[in-house]
This record gives C-alpha cells, sequence and structure tokens, in this order.
C-alpha cells in the first residue's frame, strides 16, 4: 500500500495521521490512462450506472470513461478540433455536462455518447471552469476569467445557456484574464444555494439560487489559495488546493454560511490534483500533472481513491 498524502495540519480529525492510496483490491482502485502524455482536470460520476467521466485538457476535449470498480479508463469521447475538457458533472438521467475552458463552452451528452449540445457563451475571454447540477435540473457553471456565473438549462427541448449572474458587483476578479479567479461549485444540500472557491484570493462563497445573493462564507483558517475542485459530504467540504499541493476540509456551520479548518493533507510534489469526486466513503482525485513535463504525465495512478477523511 503506497503513502502518498500526510496530514500537515489538523482541528478535530477522525481518521489516522496518514491517508494512503486504495489497495489492489479495494471496491474503488485507483485508475490508469490508455495512453501516457495527458493532461487532466474535471471528473464526473453517475452514480445510478456505477461511472466515472475524465476529462484531458491537451487532447482536444477527450473524454475518458470506466465502470466504477474497474481499474483502467477507456477513451469514450474522442478528440475534435477546437474542443477542450474541464469541469464534469452528470445529471439523475445520466446526461454528462463537460465545461469547455477556452473553448467557451458547455458541451452535453447523453449517457450513450450521443452529443446533445454544444452551448458557447458568446462572451469573448471567457474560459468555463466546473460545473454542478442542481436539485431542478439547472446546471451552474463558473468562470474562471470573467467573473460570471453561467446556467445551462432545458427550454421546449432545446438545450440553453445564458448569463445567469454577473458577480462583479461582490466578488473582485483580478484584471489578468489568464488568472483563475472562480473555479470549484457545489450546491448546498438543502437545495437552496451554491458554494465557490476563488483560487487567487483563497475565498470561499455562497450564492442564494432563488435570490442570486451573495455573501463570503468566512474560513476560520487560512486562504484557500489556490482552490480548484471541491467536494460537499454533508457539513464537510473537500477543497482540493492545486499548486498549493493540498487539500483542505472544512466543517461548515450555520446552514452552510461559516466554516471551520478540521484538515490540512498535504499531497505529493510530482503530482498536481485538481479536482475530486465521491463515491462512496472514498474521493476519487485527478492527478492533472499541470506544471510538469508531458514526458512526466504517466499513465499509471491518475484517478486516485483515498477514503475520506
Amino acid at each position: 500500500m503506497r503513502t502518498i498524502l500526510a496530514v500537515v495540519a489538523s482541528g478535530v480529525l477522525a481518521a489516522s495521521a496518514v491517508l494512503t492510496a486504495a489497495p489492489a483490491s479495494a471496491a474503488v482502485p485507483d485508475l490508469d490512462l490508455p495512453e501516457a502524455g495527458v493532461f487532466l482536470e474535471g471528473i464526473g460520476v453517475d452514480d445510478d450506472a456505477g461511472l466515472v467521466y475524465v476529462s484531458a485538457t491537451n487532447r482536444s476535449g477527450t473524454i475518458y470513461r470506466a465502470k466504477v470498480g474497474d481499474d483502467r479508463l477507456e477513451v469514450w469521447q474522442g478528440p475534435t478540433p477546437g474542443d477542450n475538457g474541464r469541469g464534469i458533472d452528470v445529471d439523475d438521467a445520466g446526461r454528462v455536462f463537460v465545461a469547455g475552458g477556452p473553448s467557451a463552452e458547455v458541451r452535453v451528452f447523453s449517457r450513450s455518447g450521443r452529443l446533445l449540445a454544444e452551448l458557447p457563451t458568446g462572451e469573448a475571454g471567457s474560459f468555463l471552469n466546473d460545473v454542478r447540477v442542481a436539485d431542478d435540473g439547472s446546471v451552474y457553471v463558473t468562470d474562471s476569467s470573467l467573473p460570471r456565473i453561467w446556467r445551462v438549462f432545458r427550454s421546449g427541448g432545446t438545450w440553453q445557456i445564458e448569463l445567469w449572474r454577473d458577480v462583479s458587483g461582490t466578488i473582485a476578479y483580478t484584471p489578468a484574464l489568464t488568472d483563475f479567479d472562480l473555479g470549484g461549485i457545489v450546491t448546498t444540500p438543502d437545495g437552496k444555494a451554491l458554494l465557490t472557491t476563488q483560487g487567487t484570493t483563497g475565498q470561499l462563497w455562497r450564492i442564494e439560487l432563488r435570490s442570486r445573493a451573495i455573501s463570503e462564507v468566512p474560513v476560520d483558517g487560512a486562504p484557500l489559495v489556490n482552490a480548484d475542485g471541491i467536494v460537499l459530504a454533508g457539513r464537510s467540504l473537500y477543497v482540493v488546493q492545486n499548486f498549493s499541493r493540498q487539500i483542505t476540509r472544512l466543517e461548515l456551520h450555520d446552514r452552510w454560511r461559516t466554516a471551520t479548518t478540521e484538515a490540512v493533507v498535504a499531497t505529493p510534489a510530482d503530482r498536481t490534483f485538481t479536482t475530486a469526486k465521491r463515491v462512496g466513503g472514498r474521493l476519487l482525485l485527478v492527478d492533472s500533472k499541470f506544471g510538469f513535463a508531458p514526458a512526466q504525465a504517466v499513465a499509471e495512478d491518475r484517478v486516485v481513491s483515498f477514503r475520506r477523511f
């Protein structure tokens, strides 16, 4: 069993002092890619069908897929010039929503792999980062370069995308479009709000779905700088901090309006984890290999399974 995460700071920690990768016999093993040299980004899980989807950023929108319990991903959607793959989420019907990063569009696929829609924002400089399906079926998408939250929805049998919230009045973006501001996004368990992290400042934000009001969620620990993907499990929010090479677990209080830092774990120097999804009692973490040469982007163990801490 290979140790790849170790606790570096903790408050209340209901886990062992060392976190280890899943053994080969685990129900959710690590996942290999069918090829090396791939930089990954997003992950989505279809709980009903037991499927995992992972996106590539340097393969023209290629999406990989595996059954939960398998140890190898296969190409599900091949490359298409101009496409890109970032955050992924899956709705109750098994439809797969893929944020396109610099392609500034959301692609929608059926579970069978049919392309249902390509939805561009139409705004220059838009960078669509992460995706979240809400209880009502609406899909919310963060824009890391422009102060926008986009919404994907279906009306009259047609998929559409709209500017749902201009956040610039409350959330200050950095001037450079190459910086990554809002990134990871989840919905609160009561279905009333979005939670989203801002990687440049390390802030956590709450946006009410009905009123669209924005408020900061105060965190009693260090700023969540380089926050990327986030996972909410009950009151525990896991924040993957890519180039900080750590994962922070927050405990949320006051109906997901305040947060305390419960644990911070370091990730290895030769990995860059970008995001995660929950499968049962485990987290599936995506090792993007961002910041490394393509030769270091090996095929083995690129989606890593951990027991939640």
